[in-house]
């Protein structure tokens, strides 16, 4: 199942009037990095970044000024998404903006049943909060100590790292990451044979002889043989 874990910047908060000025994005193969990633700052045409969004991104409209448009990009974009899932923090934000500017070019919306929103997800499992990603980063355990501000594919990374904790990923494949090496050998996940120990000393039976030879009996006169494994107890 490939998901893409992403994240967007805007000029404001109105998408009616604000555009999208940078989409990062972060492949996930069966709830795994697979390494691919996708980036891209965007020229808002005559949009201004508002002052306040300007405070948490901090990306400028001069910054912007020779990058490309969304049409420019959106060729790119949907075919690094292709039939994934979508995967944002608080996702009504910005799938908002995504379908507005996808409305822009004639294209049609994403549906809401290909996006899972992590923001959801987390007021779920932690009815309690606080559920920002600087919370649950907090919460997992997971150093986010270099965002200074908000960046749309610094921000795709902590939520990937968030998302895989929240669905217990790391926990079902033993914390064994995809592509860890082994010798020098790239080691993909299927390829680990996990052995179960075989104990040195059975463990003693928790019925005792008595109650073990009583069962036998009654087994017994209902005319079915009963077949027991005696283990003499080790202490």
């Amino acid at each position: 199942m490939r998901e893409i874990i992403f994240d967007t910047e805007t000029t404001g908060l109105d998408n009616r009037q604000d555009r999208v000025i940078e989409i990062g994005g972060i492949e996930l193969d069966n709830h795994f990095p697979t390494g691919r990633t996708f980036h891209v700052y965007i020229n808002p045409g005559d949009r201004k970044v508002h002052p306040d969004a300007l405070a948490v991104h901090g990306i400028s409209d001069e910054f912007l000024k020779d990058k490309p448009d969304f049409a420019g990009v959106v060729t790119e974009l949907l075919e690094f998404f292709g039939d994934a899932r979508w995967v944002a923090h608080n996702a009504t934000f910005d799938m908002g903006f995504m379908n507005a500017e996808f409305a822009r070019l004639g294209l049609p919306a994403i549906a809401n049943d290909l996006v899972t929103d992590t923001l959801a997800l987390a007021r779920r499992k932690h009815p309690m909060g606080p559920n920002s990603l600087d919370a649950l980063c907090r919460r997992y355990g997971i150093d986010n100590s270099h965002r200074t501000k908000h960046g749309a594919l610094l921000d795709s990374e902590l939520l990937a790292e968030v998302y895989i904790e929240m669905i217990g990923g790391r926990q079902a494949a033993f914390g064994l990451l995809s592509g860890e090496s082994r010798g020098g050998q790239a080691v993909e996940i299927d390829d680990i044979i996990v052995v179960a120990g075989q104990r040195p000393r059975p463990l003693a039976p928790r019925l005792s002889i008595e109650e073990i030879e009583a069962h036998a009996a009654l087994v017994a006169k209902m005319g079915v043989k009963a077949i027991w494994v005696r283990y003499e107890s080790a202490t």
